[in-house]
């Protein structure tokens, strides 16, 4: 092994808002003392932070002219639970764009709040 990650680094518009979204999400701590710069951490210890990027142009996802960069993969156990999940995600401010209409497994597709065309 050469090193150990730290952890994943999003760019976005605004830190310390989109971390108060994904920390709503998670439960995680979320430090914005640095306006520029805003880390979640969970109570074990894992780490994803937010660096502004005032420039930063998002993907449109599904369009391949603005293909997505990275996505963020969430799980919950049931298709009950991802109902619930939705209407919480949505009223933290996110998008719904898609449904693969799985009857057991599957994946729902949202933007999220602060970088409207990166879906998670």
């Amino acid at each position: 092994m050469i090193a150990t990650l730290q952890c994943t680094v999003i760019d976005c518009p605004d830190p310390a808002a989109l971390a108060a979204f994904y920390g709503a999400v998670l439960g995680w701590r979320v430090d914005d003392s640095d306006p520029e710069w805003a880390t979640l951490t969970s109570a074990d210890g894992q780490r994803f932070a937010f660096q502004l990027a005032p420039d930063h142009q998002p993907p449109r996802w599904p369009d391949p002219a603005r293909p997505q960069q990275m996505h963020l993969d969430f799980d919950v156990p049931t298709i009950e639970d991802a109902e619930r999940a939705q209407q919480e995600v949505i009223a933290l401010g996110a998008t719904f764009l898609h449904d693969s209409r799985g009857e057991r497994s599957g994946f729902r597709v949202f933007n999220d709040p602060i970088a409207p065309d990166l879906p998670f």
